[in-house]
């Protein structure tokens, strides 16, 4: 055995010797020990090996090629979780992270970056971040770029951001940053991009030290809450390509020194208050591209040179006071591909030879006072798409080259005094989606070449003098949504293939000369909802298999010579407008429509017979005696009913003359918690807590709209007694109850969210419990969505309304310390302000859920609401932000499908399983709310989506709602209206298409 040891010990230090070969080095332990401070999903990092030698194949490490030290980390959206873990900088040689797209925070602490002394570039950007933003970052003596845009960073932009050494790109975009936007950063002289869009800054001016960044190429300060007017020094920065001071509130003149931006690519200004006239100079602007103006208060004539710079591609002049004709030089605009002047005071005619030289594919120019023809070689180069012209004075005939257009999509030219016969080939233009012509005194016939328009879903010809019938070929049209051509000189039967349309959403046909009978075989219009062929010659009977049209909700028959009776099958309708008056009807009324409420209905039809008092004038048996006996029965009614209202008066007058008696005694007792400065007191909000104020009455409490003697108006909230109790009940706590109401009101009190109802101040006396919020005139939601007023929220509106309100339970789930769970979300706790905008409300089961890494604490009772509660809640009691996340996605499907949470119609199921099988059965149409317009239909699709997501039943499967927020601002389809990400990352919707009945593009 001894002598086997010499040889023995050699082997074994060798293998020794390999075993340390393979061991991790230094940078991938400390690689492991970051990994080890975040939370990671488990198949992201799988590749993170500690048995490597070296971490430089793992994912997203990158290494020097001569001694593989790490220099990069690169693990943008990977669901990485957690403080920014400090061992990343202890790699000696690390230059780059990116962990762009994740859930690092909530904190960035100044001692985790300050030892990245070799790091040039740092992107955290679409995080948690929180608090104030580091000042050791300044100390950073390599840093070249740091993002870290769309954070919730708060406070002021630390003085120590304009010591950075060699910084030349910083984006802090859509965070929280208040105070001013500094002046210090104009000393920042390598600063080569500064982006600081989209942050609730005080106001205050643009610092006119910013002209001093000689070098700087990108200046975005978008929705900065700047006000003043732009200072000269700007044009100072020979360098900047891109200039972005859109949606602020600027006043004054644009200066003329901006036109000294020699480089400029881009130049925004939009939405701001500018005014004056235009300064002349652009057009020497060499490689400038696009400028946008728009939404100002400019006025004057539009410069002549302007379209003189040679690259000049788009320019948005819109909603401005412009005047005088559109410049010649327009016509010779060589590169010019979008021109939108709508909504100014233009006059004039347009440029003969505009479309001829230049290659338009947008020309928005509606709500004007153009005169003249149409130029008849707009569409010469063969690029135009849109060409929108409605609302002004335009004259003679639709030029025939139009119908040699093929990419054209949209044609708006209503309102204008157009004539002549509508050229054959502009009817079956194949890619046109929308032709409205509507409000003009256009001659001759629907072309039968209208077969050809395979993409038409549009069509609006009212109020012209077009004649003929309707061609059958009109059947051809596949994804025809609406058909509008009332008042023209129409004549002849409808033809029969109009009954195969299975898109029409419209039908109106109203006040022509149309005969023959109604349309049999309609199985095809499901999502027909409304349909009016009042006063033509329509003869025979009412089609009975009209009642089986699903979302039927304007049926007008009004003014024609129908005859028989009004078929019983129209029962099964939901009828916000029926009119069969002025036929020649007959016989019974079906009994749900033999009411006086429908009374209007009716009229004009001397053989039809009902309940409804004098409808039926012919009918027979009616003696004296009963009419005699039938006014005296009115009489002794109407007598009862006068004695009843008095004694309710009386008995409401005492009332409420004890109320206020009693009230005015305890005055002095009530104790006032404000959470704003308040300009009012607790004795004018008692004064208010009158009956004849009251506008909604739930389970906690009555709601009071207040009128305050300033003129501003207030909602106040007066608890039920028993509420209070119950709601302590639900926490656990007790003996507690005021304690914890009182806790619960303060910490919601400290909210400061946009999309969170304010929540002013909170009255208490003895169990007597007032809270006062803001007023929001439009109501909930759910009182909106589910009303004859739906018609209020189209597509655009629902989906600011569903941002909004995901934007304010992120902001309760992920950005409150500790954060809070709702509890009770739905479309009622959803209120609408005068402009549609959202707020959460109705906090009074919301729950703090303090962060101390315990599983979810359970509830001694359900709270929420039916349809709404999530699953798993309903049998385990344990509360936490998925169950708010289910909630909100059956808000999502509420505003998809426009049907309440539950339904008779859906059975034992609730929305969310009716949907799901719905879509299964019959596919995703048959779930889309009919009123909604079908050219955002894959914005709605995607909207549906999500809010399926949100509802699934598992919670792991549902997403946090700040990760609902980035879906929902991801959504864009095809509409006219399509949310974006600007340049920072700031959420809006931007029309890039007109919308309005006005032809507006926004």
């Amino acid at each position: 055995m001894g002598s086997f040891l010499p040889l023995l010990l050699p082997l074994l230090l060798l293998a020794n010797a390999a075993l340390l070969a393979r061991a991790l080095n230094q940078d991938g332990l400390h690689l492991l020990d970051a990994k080890r401070a975040l939370t990671v999903p488990a198949a992201s990092l799988a590749d993170w090996n500690p048995r490597d030698a070296t971490p430089c194949n793992w994912t997203g490490v990158s290494c020097h090629d001569g001694d593989g030290a790490v220099i990069g980390i690169s693990l943008p959206g990977v669901n990485l979780a957690g403080s920014f873990p400090a061992a990343l900088c202890r790699l000696p040689r690390l230059r780059s992270v990116n962990l762009y797209m994740n859930y690092i925070g909530p904190d960035l602490a100044s001692a985790a970056v300050a030892r990245c002394k070799a790091l040039e570039r740092l992107d955290l950007s679409m995080n948690a971040l929180v608090g104030r933003l580091p000042d050791a970052l300044a100390d950073l003596p390599e840093l070249v770029y740091l993002n870290l845009g769309s954070n919730n960073f708060s406070g002021s932009i630390p003085e120590s951001f304009g010591r950075f050494k060699k910084l030349e790109s910083l984006s802090l975009v859509y965070n929280l940053l208040g105070g001013e936007v500094p002046a210090f950063l104009g000393g920042v002289a390598t600063l080569r991009e500064l982006n600081l869009s989209y942050n609730p800054f005080a106001p205050g001016p643009v610092p006119a030290e910013l002209g001093d960044l000689s070098a700087l190429r990108v200046l975005w300060l978008a929705g900065c809450s700047l006000i003043g007017s732009i200072p000269p020094s700007l044009g100072r920065l020979g360098n900047l390509t891109d200039l972005d001071l859109s949606t602020n509130a600027l006043t004054g003149p644009i200066p003329p020194e901006i036109t000294g931006l020699t480089s400029a690519l881009q130049i925004e200004l939009y939405n701001n208050s500018l005014s004056g006239p235009l300064p002349k100079g652009f057009g020497k602007l060499r490689e400038l591209r696009s400028i946008d103006f728009s939404m100002n208060r400019l006025d004057g004539a539009i410069p002549e040179d302007l379209f003189d710079a040679p690259k000049l591609e788009s320019v948005h002049l819109y909603a401005n006071s412009l005047t005088g004709p559109v410049p010649e030089s327009v016509a010779k605009a060589p590169s010019l591909v979008e021109l939108r002047l709508f909504a100014n005071r233009l006059n004039g005619t347009l440029p003969a030879d505009l479309g001829k030289n230049t290659p338009l594919v947008c020309v928005d120019l509606s709500d004007n006072s153009i005169s003249g023809e149409i130029p008849p070689g707009i569409c010469d180069r063969g690029e135009l798409e849109e060409l929108l012209m409605l609302d002004n004075m335009l004259s003679g005939r639709i030029p025939e080259a139009l119908g040699r257009c093929r990419r054209l999509r949209r044609v708006r030219l209503s309102n204008n005094r157009l004539q002549g016969d509508v050229p054959d080939a502009v009817w079956g233009l194949p890619h046109m989606s929308l032709l409205e012509l509507n409000d003009n005194q256009l001659t001759g016939e629907i072309s039968p070449v209208i077969a050809g328009a395979a993409n038409l879903s549009k069509l609006v010809l009212s109020n012209n003098r077009l004649t003929g019938s309707i061609p059958s070929e009109i059947g051809s049209v596949s994804k025809l949504y609406e058909l509008s051509a009332d008042g023209n000189v129409l004549s002849g039967p409808l033809p029969a293939s109009l009954g195969g349309l299975a898109e029409l959403g419209r039908l109106v046909l109203q006040n022509n000369s149309l005969s023959g009978q109604l349309l049999r075989g309609v199985e095809s219009w499901k999502k027909l909802s409304e349909l009016n062929l009042a006063d033509n010659g329509f003869t025979g009977s009412i089609p009975p298999e009209l009642g089986d049209l699903p979302v039927l909700n304007y049926l007008d028959l009004s003014g024609n010579e129908l005859t028989g009776e009004v078929p019983m099958q129209l029962e099964n309708l939901k009828l916000n407008q029926f009119n069969v008056s002025n036929n020649k009807l007959s016989g019974p009324l079906p009994p749900q429509y033999a009411t006086e409420a429908y009374r209007s209905s009716f009229l004009g039809n001397p053989e039809l017979c009902g309940e409804i008092a004098g409808l039926c004038v012919n009918s027979k048996g009616r003696s004296k005696y009963h009419s005699g006996f039938a006014w005296m029965m009115r009489s002794i009614f109407i007598f009862a009913a006068v004695v009843l209202v008095a004694g309710v008066a009386w008995f409401y007058w005492r009332y409420r003359s004890f109320k206020i008696s009693k009230l005015s005694a305890d005055r002095s007792k009530w104790t006032l918690t404000s959470f704003h400065k308040l300009s009012f007191s607790e004795y004018e909000i008692l004064d208010c807590l009158d009956e004849d104020n009251v506008v909604g009455s739930g389970a906690s409490g009555k709601v009071y709209k207040a009128v305050l003697s300033n003129g501003e108006v207030v909602a106040v909230k007066k608890l039920w007694h028993g509420a209070i109790k119950k709601d302590t009940e639900n926490g656990g706590e007790g003996s507690s109850a005021d304690d914890s109401f009182e806790a619960e009101v303060k910490t919601l009190g400290k909210i400061r969210h946009k999309n969170i109802v304010k929540l002013w101040c909170c009255c208490i006396h003895k169990d007597c419990k007032l809270l006062v919020y803001e007023y929001m005139p439009n109501g909930s939601l759910g009182d909106v969505l589910h009303s004859s007023k739906a018609g209020l929220l189209d597509w655009p509106t629902r989906y600011k309304i569903a941002l909004d309100a995901a934007e304010g339970l992120s902001y309760l789930h992920h950005d409150c310390v500790p954060s809070i769970v709702h509890r009770d979300v739905k479309s009622n706790n959803i209120l609408l302000d005068a402009e549609f905008g959202a707020r959460v409300a109705d906090f009074g089961v919301a729950k703090v859920v303090e962060a101390t890494g315990c599983a979810p604490k359970s509830m001694s009772v359900i709270a929420g609401s039916c349809g709404y509660i999530a699953p798993e809640y309903a049998y385990t009691l344990r509360v936490n932000e998925k169950s708010d996340t289910y909630s909100f996605g059956v808000v999502l499907l509420e505003l998809v499908t426009g049907k309440p949470p539950v339904d008779p119609e859906f059975g034992e199921k609730d929305l969310v399983k009716w949907v799901c099988s719905t879509i299964d059965q019959k596919g995703v149409e048959h779930v889309l709310d009919s009123r909604l317009d079908m050219t955002f239909k894959e914005e709605i699709t995607r909207v549906l989506n999500i809010g399926l997501l949100c509802a699934s039943s598992l919670p792991i499967n549902r997403p946090a709602m700040r990760r609902v927020v980035k879906m929902l601002q991801e959504v864009c389809g095809a509409g006219e209206a399509r949310p974006r990400l600007d340049k920072g990352g700031k959420l809006s919707l931007y029309y890039d298409e007109d919308t309005s009945d006005q032809g507006s593009s926004v």
